[in-house]
């Protein structure tokens, strides 16, 4: 392991044609595997309807991919350094794209589920190995360009994909939107390794920590289907959820006590020693889970309670990644001019004002009004992630690049499940409760509610048909004020996260610190 950085002193950084290529290769297979964590989410109705499942058990084609991919990110480390990091993304690459054509040939569930699952493995080391494969490719003055392409593509994937599912969905079939992956795969694959095959990292066979793998698999696998499902299952009031969760929790504390004292560690926990990738870590992580929570519960609401289309859902949220798109270039250009803790502070403010903006909104507000504060939000986003990564990658080696950017990228994933699980019933109990409360003004003690019942009764409605109507108003309302609870919550969170950022220690460096190249 001691050899790697050594190895990595005489390769001489890409330059001209070869780069630009290789971005783009990278920054495809990034977009693409990013892209296929949302794109299925839109398209859920149609599978479950052409496999003849329900829309719930559908989700399992969503879950099952996050899943394997929350599995495999942690590893990326250990697998880059046995097997070389070149050959692992292109190899990773090449695994994605096979089973998107396997998911798209799916006739029954059980055979897309079993797709999603191996999509989702093979996955797992692309996003993070495609951020070690550019730093080590870019000259040292240029990598904070090479981190905003990145993050520009991890950001932006997200928020396209449903407007992209949707559009495929809807104009030609489902299965499409697992084919569109062969054509980027295949070239983003023969570039890399056309490019890079003799840049291989140098390899180390260490020994596999089976037991580390075993509670890595079993833990996280509990942890990600016990988010995905208590929803549904009424959380600890089911068995089933409570089993999983207490193996989870079992699992993933033995899991920490074996890895730090494990000769060769399957996941490298010794990052955490690292002040700046603790605290950029942490700050990601919980960051995640706010930004995340708001681009959930966002879109669920409009279609849900104001009626939208899958489609016009997506065009609202959308907006989201036109300044990430414009700025994220600039942000890295200039980063190194800027304390980057100042960056991340600026980002989780304006976060909070637009969280806080959108707990204002009713059930009356407009497409335009919606969409405002949904264009400002993009401010933040590439000050939140560029600088974050580049904070937690400070001070570095080289050869810890890969093991560092798949756990924090693990943690990441998690971050954006934890949320999706906890934001989703939080809103569904506020409703209820604002359902609840708001149901105590409807009685004849209320002057108010006398006359619209008066007025409805003027129209010709029976007194179940008025009782209905208003029942429908009171859902509406009460779904719409839990939503203003959500982005108030997350605002506080945001404000919350400021001071944690502080901790970080410049200097900030570049990425892979003192050693990358050394």
């Amino acid at each position: 392991m001691a050899a790697t950085p050594e190895n990595a002193a005489p390769l001489k950084p890409l330059h001209g044609t070869p780069l630009v290529l290789l971005t783009i290769a990278v920054a495809f297979s990034t977009f693409m595997e990013v892209l296929d964590m949302t794109i299925v989410n839109v398209s859920v109705p149609h599978i479950a309807g052409s496999l003849a499942v329900s829309p719930n058990e559908g989700t399992w084609a969503i879950s099952s991919y996050s899943l394997a991919s929350a599995i495999m990110q942690p590893l990326t480390g250990w697998i880059a350094r046995r097997f070389g990091e070149v050959r692992t993304f292109v190899a990773s690459v090449m695994l994605f794209v096979i089973f998107s054509m396997f998911c798209g040939m799916a006739t029954t569930m059980p055979m897309l589920v079993v797709g999603r699952l191996l999509q989702g493995a093979g996955s797992g080391p692309m996003v993070a190995l495609s951020l070690t494969l550019l730093l080590s490719s870019y000259p040292k003055e240029k990598q904070g360009i090479a981190l905003a392409m990145w993050a520009m593509t991890v950001v932006v994937a997200p928020i396209f994909g449903p407007i992209l599912g949707g559009w495929i969905t809807d104009n030609f079939s489902w299965p499409w939107i697992f084919y569109i992956n062969l054509p980027v795969g295949v070239l983003a694959a023969i570039i890399t390794w056309t490019l890079l095959h003799k840049r291989e990292t140098k390899t180390v066979k260490a020994p596999i920590d089976a037991v580390g793998l075993v509670l890595l698999v079993v833990g996280v696998g509990c942890l990600q289907f016990m988010l995905d499902n208590g929803n549904d299952h009424d959380w600890f009031a089911s068995p089933l959820i409570l089993t999983l969760g207490l193996i989870a929790l079992v699992c993933l504390t033995f899991l920490v006590v074996w890895e730090i004292h494990a000769k060769h560690p399957v996941i490298d926990l010794s990052l955490f020693k690292q002040r700046n990738f603790t605290v950029g870590v942490i700050s990601l992580s919980l960051g995640m889970f706010a930004f995340f929570g708001i681009n959930v519960v966002f879109p669920l609401w409009l279609q849900t309670t104001l009626g939208y289309t899958a489609t016009w859902a997506g065009l609202a949220a959308a907006p989201v990644g036109v300044l990430a798109f414009l700025l994220s270039p600039i942000v890295g250009r200039n980063m190194h001019k800027v304390d980057l803790r100042l960056l991340v502070s600026w980002a989780f403010i304006v976060f909070a004002l637009t969280s806080y903006w959108f707990s204002t909104f009713d059930s009356a507000a407009s497409f335009g009004t919606l969409v405002v504060p949904r264009f400002v939000m993009g401010l933040a986003i590439p000050c939140f992630f560029i600088p974050l990564n580049q904070i937690y990658l400070s001070g570095l080696p080289a050869s810890e690049i890969a093991s560092a950017s798949g756990l924090s990228n693990f943690f990441r994933t998690l971050g954006s499940s934890v949320s999706t699980a906890v934001m989703v019933t939080l809103w569904q109990h506020r409703a209820i409760s604002h359902h609840a409360s708001l149901t105590e003004y409807v009685n004849p003690a209320q002057p108010g509610a006398t006359q619209y019942l008066q007025q409805l009764s003027q129209l010709g409605l029976g007194a179940s048909r008025r009782i209905a109507y208003i029942d429908q108003i009171i859902n509406r309302e009460g779904y719409t004020l839990a939503v203003n609870d959500i982005f108030y919550a997350c605002a506080i969170l945001f404000v919350l996260l400021l001071p944690v950022l502080w901790f970080a220690r410049p200097p900030f460096g570049s990425a892979g610190g003192g050693a990358m190249g050394h």
